[in-house]
């Protein structure tokens, strides 16, 4: 009996720890923006996402049960270039009739020299790699901010493949960025 009763106690404690280690739900608030950086004949032109969804689950203290996973609906793509704009939806870049999302969900988080860097995967124009992004969490309170950012190479993801593949016109490295104001559940 006691034996049963040692086990008992130790599975409620386990589960009880096991439940303080959980990581924090978040809800994204709409003043929160996801964009990317480009280059077009060596100059830089910045873009955005306006329909996008994220759910974000965060704890600094236990990465292990952390996890982002964020779709973008490609079509909101919004720059300041008008032909840049009707470009960047069409089959030589974002083909969003065929691809009308971009997926990305963490796989892991690990913390290098003091900063936390979220591997993930990136799904774009129906292919999927690997991507890393630098993460700055400030809680505060109930609240808290999320800054993420990254690097990707477009031609990895078909994108401005073919007669727009020469990256001396359109730079091979785009920026990735997002600002996250977040809200525990």
């Amino acid at each position: 009996m006691k034996t049963t009763t040692r086990l008992t106690a130790g599975v409620l404690l386990a589960l009880a720890l096991s439940g303080a280690a959980s990581a924090a739900d978040y809800a994204v608030q709409p003043a929160s923006t996801l964009g990317f950086t480009g280059s077009f004949q060596g100059a830089s032109f910045d873009g955005s996402f306006r329909q996008w969804h994220a759910a974000i689950s965060y704890d600094a203290a236990h990465l292990a049960q952390s996890k982002f996973d964020v779709d973008v609906t490609m079509a909101s793509v919004a720059v300041s270039d008008k032909d840049q704009q009707g470009a960047l939806p069409g089959k030589d870049f974002f083909d969003v009739a065929q691809y009308p999302v971009a997926h990305f969900v963490t796989t892991g988080f690990r913390n290098v020299g003091g900063k936390v860097v979220a591997d993930g995967q990136l799904t774009l124009r129906g292919t999927t790699r690997p991507v890393s992004l630098a993460v700055d969490f400030k809680p505060q309170g109930r609240n808290a901010t999320l800054d993420v950012s990254g690097s990707l190479k477009r031609l990895d993801f078909g994108v401005g493949g073919g007669d727009y593949a020469d990256t001396s016109v359109i730079g091979a490295d785009v920026k990735v960025h997002a600002h996250l104001l977040l809200v525990a559940k």
